[in-house]
């Protein structure tokens, strides 16, 4: 872990978890600059306890680029009576995020937007991404696809597309007709994933905009591709540390 990651603390507060509130906070702002946001709705969350059942969110319906660490709400997702909080969660950030985290310890971070490239490929027939370039092939196998949209992500929508996240091997949802899901170890390692599909997800939009032939990797080349990305070392936690630094520069409060 970098020292500029772990800098500072929450401003005025005596909260729990201070470092994760202001990693978290920071990939909100971040995306919201980067337009991967929408509105004030899309949320993410952070597992803070050992079975993953723990876990911090951003308010409901508060924009990612006010959002604070000290916004940060503290939910468990096995309290049914979460939704009668003064400060309840989204109902559908309830019924994804904490579903998610019941049924998937291993997402110990989770990240969903409706990105608009991400978002054009789970509007297609076909959402596969295929592996054309080396962002493309990193994600070779490791996304999984929903085919089924049900409607918002209440209780019953949210547990049957949660399940395609149990394997350990699929960080990535495609829900279809609907947006991403994107799930990591911690802040850092997700908000890279999400970054990097993402673009992923534009130059094969892109590419298909010009009607011309695609030139797709082999199997074994973009499988290889995918294992030398996620063992390249240090690129996530780095990657994170530019932009606590970045917002530090800018003055922006998302420390508080």
């Amino acid at each position: 872990m970098s020292v500029t990651r772990l800098r500072g603390t929450v401003a005025g507060e005596n909260l729990s978890y201070q470092r994760e509130r202001i990693e978290l906070a920071a990939a909100l702002r971040w995306t919201a600059r980067l337009d991967m946001h929408e509105a004030v709705a899309n949320h993410f969350s952070l597992a803070v306890n050992d079975d993953g059942t723990q876990f911090l969110m951003n308010p409901n319906q508060r924009h990612f680029a006010l959002v604070r660490a000290s916004d940060l709400l503290l939910i468990d997702a096995n309290d049914p009576a979460t939704m009668e909080r003064p400060d309840a969660p989204d109902p559908t950030a309830w019924g994804l995020h904490g579903t998610l985290h019941r049924r998937c310890a291993h997402a110990r971070c989770a990240m969903h937007v409706h990105s608009i490239h991400a978002t054009v490929l789970a509007s297609l027939a076909d959402s596969r991404l295929p592996p054309i370039d080396q962002n493309t092939a990193a994600f070779f196998n490791r996304v999984a696809i929903d085919e089924h949209y049900g409607g918002l992500a209440f209780e019953e929508e949210a547990e049957r597309a949660c399940a395609l996240l149990a394997d350990p091997g699929r960080k990535v949802l495609v829900m279809g007709n609907h947006g991403v899901m994107v799930t990591g170890r911690d802040v850092a390692d997700t908000f890279n994933r999400l970054y990097y599909f993402e673009r992923a997800a534009e130059t094969y939009v892109k590419a298909l905009w010009t009607g011309r032939p695609l030139r797709l990797l082999s199997d074994a080349i973009a499988e290889k591709t995918a294992r030398e990305m996620e063992a390249y070392p240090g690129a996530a936690d780095k990657f994170l540390a530019a932009i606590l630094e970045l917002l530090d520069r800018d003055g922006e409060d998302f420390r508080d």
